[in-house]
């Protein structure tokens, strides 16, 4: 595609943009005249009042529509999903419950991820022959990390709301500084090699000394250039998938199944530890196979990377991705965040290109979402029509928002783009996290509520 006509897309998707502002102030012209809008605050009460809103055309919704389309588009370039914004934005604009707002959340996450996962399978690999999404990192920390979300989830009931409000800040402000300085680094990196990219274009000499000027020099064998069709197929490994499959499956029968006995007996025990061997299988299988091939290529003097994780796969790093996956679960099952916030910036900082980073993480987060909207669908947690609204809003920015960060990585010629938008997005969730949380243990402060750690059995 040609500059000017990237050019007119990028102005035709900005006056979308501004045409939801304009629905914006249309309906701000009515805040005033109506009681029926005044700002809705997060559920202070009993976290099992259930408030939904309807959805009519109004300024909440232009507002939720254009925050959600920019959350999604950005948050699964980064591969982060965006819930840190999500779940502010429900609650404060919308008027959703705590715990509805995060359902719907989920719902969000998913469309955007299965959208941009959808659109990565179509791109091929920037560097190698091989697919984008690197099936081996998603079935090492797959099942960590849907098994430190149960873990997190549980946990969730009973940490304070003040401690979780803090580790909100620390993490996702330690997270963003971190990507940032991968990006700053990144991006001086690819300035010198523009740099000494341009002067060997514009000078070269020959084997005879002699100075060539402005030379060019085709390939002798052609590169052959694959059919969207032929990236496709060849991006799909139907095997990993298959497994992942299971494994997705398997927690959802569990959650289900738990959902039906009662908290705390013998049987939800049962169910609840029944998680970690289904994980720890599917983990133990691909360590072992990361290991196995890791030995094999240094015996043989290969010393390729066998993923794109540009870190030995010896016994003491395979436990070292294990304790990350399973952390990052739990912190963002904790959280509500999906763990896209912890995985995005451990598989940059391993050393994994930007490119397939962001398509291996939002791999991972489609399964890890799309088992929470099934189990939230079944307990009757968010209204089916918002839903599928929302969820339609995420698809198409799925798909706005890698088509639109591709072509501008294209004209600058700059992966570390993903990079900094992965930083923005969690810097923006921290900050908007924070304040929520900040507000509304202020004001448990006030009401004197509880503020001690709560009783696990008691608290479901």
């Amino acid at each position: 595609m040609s500059t000017k006509l990237f050019l007119i897309y990028l102005l035709s998707s900005f006056s979308a943009v501004a045409l939801f502002f304009a629905l914006f102030l249309a309906g701000i012209s009515d805040f005033k005249h109506d009681a029926s809008l005044s700002p809705p605050s997060l559920n202070h009460g009993s976290e099992n009042d259930k408030v939904w809103p309807e959805l009519k055309p109004g300024w909440r919704v232009a507002l939720a529509t254009v925050i959600g389309f920019l959350g999604s588009a950005f948050g699964t370039v980064g591969g982060v999903g965006g819930g840190g914004i999500f779940v502010p934005m429900l609650t404060l604009i919308v008027g959703f419950d705590t715990k509805s707002a995060a359902a719907l959340s989920k719902c969000m996450i998913m469309g955007a991820s299965t959208a941009s996962v959808w659109y990565n399978l179509r791109v091929p690999h920037p560097t190698k022959e091989v697919p984008i999404i690197d099936y081996d990192l998603g079935l090492i920390f797959q099942p960590m990390l849907m098994l430190g979300i149960t873990v997190g989830v549980a946990l969730s009931v009973v940490f304070p709301y003040w401690l979780i409000t803090v580790l909100i800040i620390i993490l996702f402000i330690g997270t963003s500084s971190r990507s940032f300085f991968k990006g700053t680094q990144m991006w001086r990196e690819e300035t010198l090699l523009k740099k000494e990219m341009a002067r060997q274009k514009a000078t070269f000499v020959n084997s005879h000394g002699e100075l060539l000027v402005d030379t060019e020099y085709e390939q002798l064998i052609p590169k052959e250039e694959k059919s969207p069709m032929q990236i496709f197929c060849f991006n799909l490994k139907w095997k990993r998938i298959l497994v992942l499959m299971v494994v997705w499956v398997s927690f959802l029968l569990l959650q289900v199944i738990k959902n039906t006995v009662e908290v705390c007996s013998e049987w939800y025990w049962v169910l609840f530890s029944l998680q970690f061997p289904i994980a720890l299988l599917v983990f133990g299988y691909e360590a072992a196979k990361l290991y196995r091939d890791y030995k094999e290529r240094m015996s043989t003097g290969n010393l390729e990377y066998i993923c794109e994780a540009s870190i030995e796969w010896t016994v003491l790093h395979i436990l070292f991705c294990a304790l990350c996956g399973i952390l990052g679960g739990t912190v963002g099952g904790l959280l509500g965040s999906g763990g896209g916030f912890i995985l995005g910036p451990l598989l940059i900082e391993i050393g994994v290109i930007p490119q397939v980073a962001s398509a291996t993480a939002t791999f991972v987060m489609m399964f890890s979402s799309s088992l929470s909207v099934v189990e939230f669908y079944l307990l009757k947690r968010f209204p089916i029509p918002f839903a599928l609204y929302l969820t339609a809003v995420s698809v198409l920015a799925g798909f706005w928002g890698q088509y639109f960060v591709r072509k501008l990585m294209e004209v600058l010629e700059r992966a570390s783009i993903i990079v900094f938008i992965l930083s923005g997005v969690i810097f923006a969730s921290a900050l908007t996290m924070g304040v929520v949380g900040i507000d509304k243990s202020i004001k448990m402060i006030q009401d004197r509520e509880f503020m001690g750690f709560l009783d696990f059995c008691s608290s479901q």
